[in-house]
């Protein structure tokens, strides 16, 4: 039973048809937590009555991405295989009689949905469903960018590109991590006051500028941050990110999803001098242990969900939902 969702970016990205391996039609969602309502046979990680959160990169525990130590990537997860139906290759949704898709395996805008066990996280028992659900995806993966796959030291500086939910998540895993100045970058302003109350030293709008952003933070810091962030998903934001932080330790972190189809080009000498160029996936942990560890954290009141929570509306209101998302609200 899904007892709350929050509404991803990627979910729109789905209903505009940006992803090439999704059928239609289809209960999107991904973001969610709920309450086991029954268990198949053979499954022993979970029980009726034990909440969960469901994973949207799963772990099987027996490739070989599971079991390397390094890795958070799993072969079960849709960049290896479509994850349209279960992996019986059967549906369990149906509406009139007709076949409806499964969405990652999730589909959390669903009030009822089947999720294998290797895609479904037992978590603590005391945690409030309607704020932990954005640690299904856009909060892990955006702290989980600062403190797993970037690394972030402290005293260091990062530019975090993007000020939505996933944006304001990596500003607070660099603040959690001991950064010393954190430039959040928007052109929407009205992210700033947020920004600013998560942890970000300063704000930037490329719009005020007649220069490039990468120039604005490079005259800023000096030689440009130590940690880029690109939260967006647009190409061109994805190299100004890489061009900002500094040309021989930079790191940047690439978390927004293009497009499918999207290509980059850039100039090779942004990498030659020794920039590192990244990318993540739920924040970079694996998510059976990543998640349920967010989710004590937060209960341990490590970091405060709850400020990137700005609406709750009832499931029957969803498209609404997406309607403020689109607005930057």
């Amino acid at each position: 039973q899904i007892v709350a969702t929050g509404i991803c970016r990627t979910d729109d990205h789905v209903l505009e048809g940006h992803f090439v391996d999704v059928d239609f039609p289809v209960i999107p969602g991904h973001e969610g937590a709920g309450i086991v309502e029954s268990v198949g046979e053979g499954v022993t990680s979970v029980k009726p009555g034990d909440k969960v959160i469901p994973l949207c990169i799963p772990h099987c525990g027996q490739c070989s991405f599971c079991r390397n130590p390094e890795s958070n990537f799993c072969l079960k997860s849709h960049f290896s295989e479509p994850q349209n139906l279960m992996p019986d290759k059967t549906s369990r949704f149906t509406c009139k009689g007709k076949q409806i898709h499964h969405y990652l395996w999730l589909s959390t805008f669903a009030e009822y949905t089947v999720i294998p066990e290797y895609a479904v996280a037992k978590i603590d028992p005391a945690a409030p469903l309607d704020k932990v659900c954005l640690i299904g995806c856009g909060f892990s993966t955006g702290y989980g960018a600062a403190v797993n796959t970037a690394k972030v030291k402290p005293g260091s500086t990062c530019a975090i590109f993007g000020l939505g939910g996933v944006g304001l998540s990596v500003i607070m895993g660099c603040k959690v991590a001991g950064a010393s100045r954190i430039i959040a970058v928007d052109i929407n302003k009205d992210k700033f006051a947020k920004a600013k109350e998560l942890g970000a030293t300063d704000c930037v709008n490329p719009r005020d500028f007649q220069k490039p952003v990468e120039e604005v933070l490079t005259e800023m810091t000096g030689h440009g941050v130590d940690y880029s962030f690109e939260v967006i998903g647009h190409a061109d934001t994805m190299v100004a990110a890489l061009a900002s932080c500094n040309m021989n330790t930079g790191v940047c972190v690439m978390v927004g999803v293009a497009p499918a189809g999207s290509m980059i080009s850039f100039d090779p000498v942004l990498v030659l001098c020794g920039r590192t160029w990244k990318g993540t996936l739920l924040g970079g942990g694996k998510a059976r242990d990543f998640i349920p560890k967010l989710v004590s954290s937060y209960l341990e009141k490590k970091f405060d969900l709850d400020l990137l929570i700005t609406h709750m509306l009832p499931i029957a209101k969803v498209n609404e939902g997406f309607e403020l998302l689109r607005a930057g609200k």
